[in-house]
């Protein structure tokens, strides 16, 4: 198996393999990378180890060198020119009167390309744009449409929560969120409760749905052989009565055991259970 290290480009983005080979980076470390946008600087979040062939994406490449500190000053110098690019870039737009908002601004380690990010209600022609930024800059100019997730990922901010937000800070890939999540979790359907600042679900409603899937998943959860249903009859060491409630999280149920004496048991307590219309 390869040893590789992985290394992210920016907060919250993704990981990437790469051989450190003889560049004796580990984690913690900065290093300079080939990548198919180009010369990057990266740092590495995951130290040496092996890896199955089936979680490359061929071809493996090599770190280049291990980052030092005219490096990362350069990284500095390209911050500041992206925010210089950022206003000349918005200047450009509004010249063109394009129907755009401008995002964010990348800038390549060796300054071979320079990426603008923004979002749109549609698609937009923005060739005599790319040609102005061209003349200005003297590379590779690219512009990439984003949508609102990316937008949030990249700007960041705080949840409702009350923490800096999932995407920005942890999440290298957005995964599918469905309402029925929030169904079965039995959340409020307000879209204010259950939407992110970007207007879409929010992703943490994707973290405890394997808890909360029912019969019908097709992919059972672990407990959900031992979890009560609200409204079965059960069996305790107490006597018989009836669920009122089930906490999937800490796995326990209220059972009502007399009209004024209700209890709070742990699953595995539960002797026998049978729904109380067969009783």
């Amino acid at each position: 198996m390869p040893t590789v290290v992985g290394i992210r480009f920016r907060k919250g983005c993704k990981i990437y393999y790469f051989d450190p080979i003889n560049s004796g980076v580990d984690k913690g470390d900065f290093a300079i990378v080939e990548t198919a946008r180009g010369v990057e600087y990266g740092e590495v979040v995951i130290g040496r180890r092996e890896i199955a062939d089936s979680e490359i994406v061929s071809p493996l490449k090599p770190v280049i060198k291990k980052a030092d500190d005219a490096d990362a000053k350069k990284v500095e110098d390209n911050i500041v020119r992206e925010r210089d690019a950022f206003q000349i870039c918005a200047q450009r737009i509004a010249a063109h009167e394009l129907p755009m908002n401008l995002i964010d601004v990348e800038f390549t380690f060796d300054v071979n390309k320079i990426i603008f990010y923004f979002t749109a209600e549609g698609r937009i022609d923005f060739r005599e744009l790319v040609k102005d930024l061209a003349s200005v800059f003297r590379t590779r100019i690219e512009l990439r449409q984003i949508g609102v997730r990316d937008e949030a990922k990249m700007l960041g901010g705080i949840g409702t929560c009350g923490r800096p937000l999932c995407c920005a800070t942890f999440l290298g890939d957005f995964e599918p969120v469905s309402i029925r999540m929030a169904k079965d979790q039995k959340l409020s359907l307000n879209p204010v409760k259950i939407s992110g600042i970007c207007g879409r679900l929010m992703c943490c409603l994707k973290y405890e749905n394997d808890l909360y899937c029912n019969n019908n998943c097709k992919s059972s959860c672990k407990e959900r052989a031992s979890m009560p249903r609200k409204g079965e009859k059960v069996l305790t060491s107490l006597g018989e009565g009836i669920v009122l409630n089930v906490n999937k999280m800490q796995q326990t149920a209220s059972v009502q055991l007399a009209p004024d004496n209700v209890i709070t048991i742990e699953w595995d307590e539960i002797l026998d259970a049978k729904e109380a219309s067969d009783i």
